[in-house]
């Protein structure tokens, strides 16, 4: 049986950003005080290829503080990665927690298309 599920991320586990940003090949997130344009985001900060400022993540409420002046300073594209790639992250951590096996597809889109089997833990 298969469902689709369309998610709105909130990043709030800090062992799926830092395995996102290695499989990203991104510098490992860093936790502190960052400072953005105009003013200073507390959180786990990364840093995205050509971006000005980090994307610092409030693992608390989940929300994300980036300043990327509409892109001036950053494409949009380097972060719906991160944010793609957190979610991969965090539902295969989800999953073998529960011991269920996971198979992952890149899509010609550029979706990922994760296929969760209940179990047969990998």
């Amino acid at each position: 049986m298969s469902h689709i599920v369309q998610i709105q991320t909130e990043v709030r586990d800090a062992a799926a950003v830092i395995a996102a940003c290695s499989r990203l090949k991104l510098p490992e997130p860093k936790q502190g005080v960052f400072q953005l344009f105009g003013a200073a985001a507390t959180g786990l900060g990364v840093e995205l290829p050509s971006w000005r400022y980090p994307v610092v993540c409030d693992l608390t409420s989940g929300q994300l503080q980036y300043d990327n002046f509409s892109g001036r300073w950053g494409e949009q594209c380097e972060l719906d990665r991160l944010l793609q790639m957190y979610s991969v992250e965090k539902t295969r951590l989800e999953a073998r927690k529960k011991g269920y096996s996971v198979t992952e597809q890149a899509l010609a889109d550029g979706s990922i298309k994760l296929s969760l089997q209940v179990g047969a833990a990998v």
